[in-house]
């Protein structure tokens, strides 16, 4: 079995955080999202992997090279215009070839692994027979299932329709975005039209399955699940996963600091006249300086933070945070610098990128 990753391509929903170039994708608990998706796949025995890149290809293919620190081998595969989910199956026949393999929406992040979902996928397929599934679907139970696509199942839990975001929807199970398929998906996507708004969407081309006789089987989710595109719900990511983390200290901490809880320090980290209350976790060569780091932070690589309190944040490698009170709920970027000048009068002096959002208060 294989694996494809939408990490990027213009079919799908994983952004950079800003519109500009950025050397990595958006970290959680400092590792990149992407990672999260791919060492699933590993750990469900998956060894070659292709990943849908768009505009962020580069970034994309510096921060994850060839695979090899996972022991896999991965192939990038372009999407130059956005043609939907549908789509990228269509453009990665090559890579995929006739093999089942697991699709992945690479801005998800979820606490429940990939491991016994794709092991019940291979038993029904190594069983083989009329019964055997042509494609394995992840869902979960979600309050508003009209922002969704929409699964519709049977009292024999079978999937029997698909629904795209409907205005009545016939159930609250939505799609998460983890799919298993066989080789009948590869028919699929090019028999379907593109939707109303262009697309090739992989909805109508599960739909086309279930209409040819196809078995579409699924699984409901344990655990939470968050899609990552916006600010909130990757700081609700980090704090997922920084509940969960050991506390180690590969850096140092003087006499006049205090660390609390389940703290994170990576290896050249220093942690001066400050108090630092976990979880949270210190990138390397991050230097904290008579300053609070709060619960549920994260602060990468190569950072300062100088006479300043930051709480539920995340914080992007090369920044600085110089006498600011008080930030908290924060997901700060790359090579950014906050502080205060002390000048009189007192001003606020802001130079923002595109598509920022201030909350002053």
């Amino acid at each position: 079995m294989k694996g494809l990753i939408l990490a990027g391509g213009a079919g799908t929903r994983l952004r950079p955080i800003t519109n500009t170039s950025a050397k990595q994708l958006v970290p959680v608990a400092n590792k990149p999202i992407l990672f999260y998706g791919i060492e699933d796949m590993v750990a469900a025995g998956i060894t070659e992997i292709g990943i849908i890149v768009g505009d962020t290809r580069d970034e994309i293919m510096e921060a994850a090279g060839d695979g090899s620190r996972w022991g896999i081998e991965i192939t990038y595969i372009p999407q130059d215009a956005p043609l939907g989910l549908a789509h990228c199956v269509l453009i990665a026949q090559d890579v995929l070839g006739n093999d089942s393999f697991v699709m992945y929406l690479g801005d998800n992040m979820l606490q429940q692994g990939l491991t016994e979902f794709v092991e019940r996928f291979r038993a029904a397929q190594d069983a083989g027979g009329a019964d055997a599934p042509a494609a394995q679907i992840l869902l979960a139970h979600v309050d508003d299932p009209r922002q969704f696509g929409v699964a519709e199942v049977n009292d024999a839990g079978e999937v029997v329709r698909l629904v795209e975001k409907p205005d009545d929807p016939p159930s609250d199970l939505a799609l998460v975005g983890v799919y298993l398929f066989d080789r009948h998906i590869q028919e699929a996507v090019r028999a379907i039209e593109p939707s109303d708004r262009g697309e090739l969407e992989i909805t109508d081309a599960i739909q086309w399955l279930l209409d040819h006789g196809h078995r579409v089987v699924h699984d409901v989710l344990v655990g939470w699940w968050i899609d990552t595109g916006k600010k909130d719900p990757i700081l609700a990511s980090n704090r997922y996963i920084l509940e969960t983390i050991e506390p180690t200290n590969h850096g140092s901490v003087d006499d006049a600091s205090t660390i609390e809880g389940r703290v994170v320090i990576e290896e050249g980290a220093k942690i001066i006249e400050s108090r630092v209350r976990g979880p949270a976790i210190i990138g390397r060569n991050t230097r904290i300086e008579r300053s609070y780091v709060g619960p549920f932070t994260s602060i990468a690589a190569d950072c300062e933070v100088i006479d300043s309190e930051i709480d539920h944040s995340v914080v992007l490698e090369r920044s600085r945070i110089a006498g600011i009170d008080g930030m908290a709920d924060s997901l700060i970027g790359r090579d950014v610098e906050v502080s205060r000048s002390g000048q009189r009068p007192g001003a606020l002096r802001l130079m923002l990128g595109d598509h920022s959002k201030i909350d002053l208060e």
